[in-house]
């Protein structure tokens, strides 16, 4: 795992670094699209020393969750749920409904429509996209 400076992290005041919790950390900041709480426990596995159970990386990306640590995803077509670090901003994904990969949409097509839903007695304080069909492999 790439480790990073500690002094660096926005870590919340009062919520203590352990060592699971920077596992976590890690295996998020590295991942390329957002992993289910069992890929996170397998790299980690796989990194280093598992001392821990994986029901650990589920209260701890709860913990992460309710500090806005993570963004959560849940797959409309699987109901698979996901995290990937919160970096600022957000993402939105395409999912293979074969293979189940996420490929991370270029820019936001919310902010493109340019739609002005405040005039409509309705403020819009976040949203969820994502896009299903097949990857050009699941498609062959």
């Amino acid at each position: 795992m790439e480790h990073v400076c500690e002094s660096k992290l926005a870590y919340p005041p009062g919520l203590k670094w352990t060592k699971q919790r920077k596992d976590v950390y890690h295996v998020l900041l590295g991942a390329s699209q957002p992993l289910s709480p069992a890929q996170i426990y397998q790299q980690i596995a796989i990194d280093g020393e598992m001392d821990y159970a994986v029901s650990t990386i589920y209260r701890i990306l709860s913990t992460f969750e309710e500090k806005g640590m993570v963004n959560k995803s849940v797959c409309m077509a699987d109901g698979t749920v996901v995290y990937e670090w919160n970096k600022g901003g957000h993402r939105h994904y395409a999912v293979c409904l074969g293979c189940h990969k996420r490929v991370a949409l270029p820019s936001c097509p919310f902010e493109q429509l340019k739609l002005d839903i405040h005039t409509n007695d309705f403020q819009v304080t976040s949203h969820k996209l994502e896009l299903y069909g097949y990857c050009k492999e699941c498609a062959k």
